[in-house]
């Protein structure tokens, strides 16, 4: 399920910030993925969905905002039962 949300916007905003007319609405919806998983408020998942990126992509996407990677125990113990899933199966 998706939310649409109209937004008012000044009228020389894609002029000021540059932004293709055509690709305004993913691009503030990555700028907001970015603030709210900056601000804490969303996990990487949440925010990556929200962005509509691979992993990878929106990895990318934090380094090129230099916006570290919250990474907490919980996390390292899933990656880690994962891995171990992952060479159990090879």
């Amino acid at each position: 399920m998706e939310l649409e949300l109209k937004l008012k916007l000044p009228a020389d905003f894609l002029q000021l910030t540059g932004i293709n007319p055509d690709e305004a609405p993913i691009v503030i919806q990555r700028e907001l993925a970015v603030y709210f998983f900056e601000q804490g408020v969303l996990t990487f998942g949440q925010a990556r969905k929200l962005a509509k990126l691979s992993k990878w992509e929106f990895m990318a996407l934090l380094k090129d905002r230099k916006v570290p990677l919250h990474y907490d125990l919980a996390e390292y113990k899933e990656d880690a039962l994962t891995i171990r899933e992952l060479i159990k199966s090879t």
